[in-house]
């Protein structure tokens, strides 16, 4: 279920640009820029059609690496359509590609996990040290309701070499290749992912969650279902709260993710979305060790559900100044600081 709506794709550069040109230089990002006129329409000048062009000169090229991106970006924020679904599809080909190239083991399973009454296909991307034991620690790790785990390998690649964990990416429910909506129940994916990493002989599990897979692991570090938990620009408490305005689209972002097969009103998500606070668990004093942080000039989620972390035991807050939403800008400083934590967590 999806649905598309009215936006400006040029706002959309504007937010991303800093994050399109980490992966891809900027004079391709501002040709692309410049050539797009609508977001929706499957022809010369729309979203899809742009993107997938300049994918296509890097699969002439034979960069898998940069077509990846390039699909991927074709294919954001989220797959209203089927031009969109697509080129998802044409970004699962050259990450298949890529992923050959890469300096760590690699593997795409789906796995079958509980939900509720019955299971859901769950496809994960592996990342393992070249010869790693068994009983390497795991981290699981997602990005969010825009940037999924095919988006990010730079990130998990980072963890699996530089901290000798295995790395199992998933898409945290409602986007990317998942089958089910973004519930506050799809925290049930996570369990059943600790229980796979178990099965494969880790004695020692973490969880990154960047975005709004932030949320995840904060649910399951703040629950202490896992040895460790990072949240990176995640959502928590008052980002739910009905009263605030989404920008740059979000509402309807996170609208799809919800599985609204058409454009809802905004009473709709906001009612659903304020289910998702973790208030509850921020109660408790059962958190596993975290790793709190996000840029201070964040659009999307409040200082507040950063800050709300000071103070509690096992657990480091850093709220980066002159950076917005994950420390997009900061990351090359940010990188090396979760590496060595969760490092010293589960080794």
């Amino acid at each position: 279920m999806s649905y598309e709506w009215p936006i400006d794709p040029q706002d959309l550069f504007h937010e991303r640009y800093p994050q399109m040109t980490t992966g891809l230089l900027p004079a391709d990002v501002d040709a692309v820029r410049a050539s797009i006129k609508r977001m929706w329409v499957e022809e010369p000048g729309g979203w899809v059609y742009e993107w997938s062009h300049l994918a296509k000169r890097y699969v002439g090229e034979r960069r898998h690496d940069l077509a990846t991106i390039a699909y991927g970006w074709a294919k954001f924020p989220t797959l209203a359509n089927d031009a969109s679904r697509r080129a998802l599809q044409h970004q699962l080909e050259q990450y298949g590609l890529w992923s050959r190239e890469f300096p760590v083991d690699h593997e795409r399973r789906v796995l079958h996990l509980p939900m509720g009454d019955t299971t859901t296909p769950v496809a994960v991307n592996i990342f393992s040290p070249k010869g790693a034991a068994p009983d390497t620690p795991v981290l699981l790790a997602s990005g969010g309701v825009d940037s999924w785990k095919m988006d990010l390998p730079q990130i998990f690649l980072a963890f699996a070499q530089h901290a000798s964990l295995r790395v199992i990416a998933f898409d945290i429910p409602g986007t990317g290749e998942s089958m089910i909506p973004m519930s506050p129940a799809g925290s049930q994916i996570v369990t059943g992912l600790v229980a796979e990493a178990k099965a494969l002989g880790a004695h020692k599990v973490g969880h990154l969650g960047i975005s709004m897979g932030g949320y995840f692991s904060a649910r399951s570090g703040l629950a202490g279902e896992v040895d460790a938990a990072i949240v990176l620009g995640g959502p928590v408490e008052a980002a739910f709260d009905p009263k605030r305005e989404a920008s740059f689209g979000m509402s309807d972002i996170v609208g799809n993710a919800l599985g609204f097969s058409q454009r809802p009103q905004r009473e709709d998500v906001t009612l659903m979305f304020s289910a998702f606070t973790l208030r509850p668990l921020l109660q408790l004093q059962t958190n596993a060790p975290m790793l709190i942080i996000n840029g201070a000039d964040d659009i999307h989620i409040p200082q507040h559900d950063t800050l709300v972390f000071e103070g509690r035991k096992d657990t480091q807050v850093e709220l980066l100044a002159n950076t917005g939403h994950c420390a997009v800008t900061r990351f090359e400083e940010v990188m090396p600081k979760m590496i060595a934590w969760m490092a010293q967590r589960l080794r």
